[in-house]
């Protein structure tokens, strides 16, 4: 079973989230913000990454440096309302591997995971 971090500090879009990747068999581990997200980072692997890109204590660009500093390879998803091309490129260029803009439907989400993961297979 793939194991996701959700990293994400709007309380109903992390709920949401979780309900719909857990009813589609993921393990979700989830976090309110950067210094929670980083904290599980380091103490667990994961297949992939969901982070806001606007987050209390780290932001997701500044989590995107912190797990690229540690030699981390997993793959990361910056989820965000700054969906600007200069904001998309500035988040990739950051080591982030996809980027989706915010507001989508969890049945994007949901296949957007499902083609990522199916590249790691």
């Amino acid at each position: 079973m793939p194991k996701i971090l959700l990293a994400e500090d709007e309380e109903v879009l992390r709920m949401l989230v979780v309900d719909t990747l857990e009813d589609e068999g993921y393990s979700i581990d989830e976090a309110s913000d950067g210094e929670e997200a980083y904290n599980l980072i380091k103490q667990n692997t994961y297949d992939l990454i969901l982070l806001d890109y606007m987050m209390p204590v780290y932001t997701g660009l500044e989590l995107i440096e912190m797990i690229r500093e540690d030699q981390n390879s997993t793959k990361i998803m910056m989820l965000s309302a700054k969906s600007q091309s200069s904001d998309q490129q500035k988040v990739l260029d950051a080591g982030a591997n996809y980027f989706m803009s915010k507001p989508f439907s969890p049945i994007q989400l949901v296949e957007r995971i499902e083609e990522i993961l199916g590249e790691s297979e």
